[in-house]
């Protein structure tokens, strides 16, 4: 294998010139309720179908909202009905991070999935009453966004629970982008479904006060998960989840006694790029991870 190279690229972003650039996907259906035998007209509620965003140069614009149309049309969820793009000039300097290195754990089934969760996780100081109660909002998979959950007490944070907290403004250098897929490739993940997790990852990561970010897809066809973190990077998981099941959420561990207003800005306005990537490594057993990261 030839050896890794980091590879940043400062000149080849547009810093002075990002677009943000956003796509929200969402599918309407009418809920309807059986009384004395006969239905009656419910409620109408917007399921989340897809989503992307990135952070990109003026050139890049076209492509990139033809990509995320088609995407937001074609996904495995289901058929949007609404589709919303947003594209807006970005004026603060973006901050520069490193990508998280990123490995891959064994597992076979969503039991055994539950107990690697809680291995890392207990691994980083994540209290169980902070684990128990991001399995139960992840469990009941009604957030839009993820949850803010202090890391030994288990109290959530976010102000709003059924919003929860969206990443935003994030992206990758171009010459980081081509480092990232090379390793990527070498392991036979290079999608953009481990593209996309990782960036937001690292941003999640990069702010001081989180400790760790633990994520299941709701997507019914994608059944691996992650954990993050400074200490073990980007841990992938497979068969977190049984194909088909729509659980899935995200969940953020943080310091005690943190300003969360401050967070939420960070995670939410502050536009942030990679500009260098880590090691991408194959798979390994949960021991191995645990005891030797970023090894």
């Amino acid at each position: 294998m030839p050896p890794f190279r980091k590879g940043g690229g400062r000149g080849d972003f547009l810093m002075k010139n990002l677009w943000s650039i956003r796509m929200r996907a969402s599918q309407t259906v009418v809920t309807t309720s059986i009384t004395h035998g006969r239905s009656a007209s419910g409620s109408k509620k917007e399921i989340h179908i897809s989503g992307a965003e990135g952070l990109y140069g003026p050139s890049d614009i076209q492509r990139v909202i033809k990509k995320y149309t088609e995407r937001a049309l074609a996904h495995p969820k289901g058929k949007a009905d609404k589709i919303v793009i947003t594209v807006e000039n970005v004026k603060q300097k973006p901050k520069e991070i490193p990508g998280l290195p990123i490995a891959t754990v064994t597992c076979r089934t969503p039991a055994e999935g539950k107990k690697i969760v809680i291995k890392l996780l207990e691994s980083l100081g994540i209290s169980r009453k902070a684990l128990e109660a991001a399995l139960e909002t992840i469990q009941k998979s009604t957030m839009r966004g993820a949850a803010i959950i202090t890391a030994g007490k288990g109290n959530r944070l976010e102000p709003d629970r059924e919003r929860g907290v969206r990443i935003s403004r994030l992206g990758i250098s171009k010459q980081a982008s081509r480092l990232l897929s090379s390793g990527l490739s070498r392991i036979e993940i290079n999608t953009d479904t481990v593209k996309e997790a990782l960036i937001l990852a690292s941003k999640v990561i990069a702010h001081g006060d989180v400790i760790a970010e633990l994520c299941v897809s709701d997507d019914p066809h994608y059944t691996t998960g992650y954990i993050a973190s400074k200490k073990l990077g980007y841990v992938r998981i497979p068969n977190i989840k049984s194909r088909g099941s729509r659980t899935g959420g995200r969940a953020f561990f943080v310091k005690e006694g943190i300003m969360v207003e401050k967070l939420i800005n960070y995670l939410e306005k502050t536009p942030v790029i990679i500009t260098s990537i880590s090691p991408c490594r194959g798979t390994f057993f949960i021991d191995e991870v645990v005891n030797n990261p970023h090894k």
